[in-house]
């Protein structure tokens, strides 16, 4: 078991174990608030899903998973940089390392990280965290409220279409290298897998863009229809 923690297949088998639950979050997240497009009232009802106790009780699960990752980023940053001297992330096979997000995939990470507190502090402080801290579920604020109130000023939509983006550049590179931990490393599936990696990064952007985007036209009454919830 030591070796897992110390080994460096190990620890890169940890970053995609996490990884990849991470991006499973995303997709269900990113589904739950893609309801606010179409009708923000399943938005509500998927908010309400989200907050079942079967749901609640993998907070803690996400964010042990999320500190793990983040820990073993930087671990593994460091000893490559001190082993490699200006090489980073080293990956086994190194012609897959030549794009740009798997050179800067720690400052990727870094900007994703400072944005997530950011992002925090606007949704799970103002819902989750008060639910905990036992404030009664009819006084916390409404979720659609909350989505339009806080995408309604132009530079808060700018700097999360933004994150967005450095989201995306970790995902193209962080996908893939995950499933290339695992194996998947011949010849024949590395472009495969890269090609799937640009997919699934892409539909994640554009799911969070498109809700942020929607909720900024709503919140500033730029389309009536889009208040309405029809379009």
């Amino acid at each position: 078991m030591a070796n897992i923690f110390t080994s460096s297949i190990g620890k890169k088998v940890i970053m995609s174990v996490t990884g990849l639950f991470l991006i499973l979050f995303l997709l269900l997240h990113g589904t739950i608030n893609a309801l606010y497009i179409f009708n923000p009232e399943w938005f509500v009802s998927g908010c309400e899903f989200m907050a079942l106790p079967i749901v609640t009780i993998m907070v803690p699960v996400l964010a042990a998973g999320f500190i793990i990752h983040i820990i073993y980023a930087f671990y593994l940053s460091y000893t490559n940089l001190k082993a490699r001297g200006n090489q980073r992330y080293a990956v086994a096979n190194k012609s897959a390392s030549d794009g740009w997000a798997a050179k800067n995939m720690l400052v990727l990470g870094i900007i994703v990280l400072g944005f997530l507190a950011f992002h925090l502090t606007h949704f799970w402080a103002e819902m989750q965290l008060k639910e905990f801290m036992g404030v009664a579920h009819e006084d916390l604020i409404s979720p659609v409220t909350l989505m339009e109130t806080t995408f309604k000023p132009w530079w808060v939509t700018l700097l999360y279409i933004l994150w967005f983006v450095a989201v995306w550049f970790h995902l193209t590179h962080g996908f893939w290298s995950a499933l290339h931990t695992f194996g998947w490393n011949n010849n024949k599936w590395i472009g495969r897998l890269k090609c799937i990696s640009y997919i699934v990064a892409t539909i994640i952007f554009a799911i969070f863009a498109a809700v942020a985007i929607v909720a900024f036209i709503r919140a500033n009454g730029f389309c009536s229809c889009c208040c309405t919830g029809c379009c």
